[in-house]
């Protein structure tokens, strides 16, 4: 009877055990990390900093007539390009006009006798560039003060740049224009400007740089709305991998990497340039390498500090 009671005992003690042991697997299993493989590959990178800004004239030029007086003829139009010297318009001054239209009234003979003895004045470009704006008719009188003619030398886009980026920008460095009416042809550029002085709105301060377009298209136009995407850095054909696959720890940088037939290990990397998706590889793998970065379950909570195989804090944009 005792031997009997004390085999229940030893059975249940072991299928207690066994239980336990099973439970502890099974959650061992469960919090086992899961990696999404990522295999290491050369590409092209380029860092970039994207900004708006509106179409202007670089030089505008407003062209007013010395004396008061009324338009004769016009010989230019609006968009034409126009070189310096060129005659844009026949102006006669009040005087002129008033004698002119008094022998009109006598004849013929009259008013061509006196309006080749008393010649119109030109009114002439005195830059090369294109003519934007016209805001006179022939007939229409004005004053010294108006403005008959606007020119420009070359269209440009003064992009606004946030304070924060502007150390990045350099002068004649590449960027790309992009007009909100012309999505689809995009305008090779360069940077010709950067501000001194800057502009806050709204508690947020950006400067002006003025991006110039390598060939100025026919569509494009002074207030027109553009992005400006800016080229800092490009490099082609090098090794790229994700930047959430890296992880800084004490000065040094590292990558999980995938080791057939035994566990991941990590590696030290030396890092180039980042877009902050992806980052070049200078040292420390190959192509062909694969990275592991891990993967949270749908709904599981990260620890209070950061992912281990997480990006950088940070972007980079130099090599390490």
């Amino acid at each position: 009877m005792k031997s009997s009671k004390k085999l229940s005992w030893i059975l249940g003690g072991l299928i207690v055990v066994v239980a336990a042991g099973f439970y502890l697997w099974k959650k061992e299993d469960g919090n086992a990390p899961v990696f999404r493989e990522i295999p290491v590959i050369a590409g092209d990178l380029d860092v970039t900093i994207l900004s708006t800004g509106t179409v202007q004239p670089k030089n505008r030029l407003e062209i007013k007539a010395p004396v008061a007086g009324r338009i004769e003829q016009i010989l230019a139009k609006e968009g034409q390009q126009i070189r310096k010297g060129q005659i844009l318009a026949w102006m006669s001054s009040t005087e002129r006009a008033a004698m002119l239209d008094a022998a009109r009234a006598q004849g013929a003979e009259e008013y061509k006798k006196w309006s080749e003895l008393y010649l119109a004045t030109p009114v002439i470009a005195p830059i090369a560039g294109t003519l934007i704006l016209k805001n006179v008719e022939p007939g229409q009188t004005f004053t010294n003060t108006d403005a008959i003619f606007v020119m420009s030398d070359r269209l440009t886009v003064k992009a606004q740049v946030d304070e924060t980026d502007i150390a990045q920008i350099k002068l004649k460095e590449k960027a790309t224009i992009v007009l909100d009416a012309y999505p689809q042809s995009p305008l090779p550029a360069t940077v010709d400007q950067i501000a001194f002085d800057a502009t806050t709105v709204n508690n947020v301060t950006t400067y002006l740089v003025d991006v110039i377009p390598d060939n100025t298209p026919d569509f494009m136009r002074s207030g027109m709305t553009a992005n400006v995407t800016f080229t800092i850095a490009s490099q082609k054909g090098v090794l790229l991998v994700p930047s959430e696959a890296l992880r800084v720890s004490q000065g040094r940088t590292e990558v999980l990497v995938k080791v057939p037939g035994s566990k991941p290990a990590p590696r030290e990397v030396r890092t180039g340039i980042t877009d902050g998706r992806n980052t070049e590889v200078v040292e420390g793998l190959v192509e062909g390498d694969v990275v592991l970065v891990t993967q949270f379950k749908l709904g599981e909570k990260s620890s209070g500090g950061s992912n281990p195989f997480g990006p950088p804090s940070g972007p980079r944009r130099g090599r390490q």
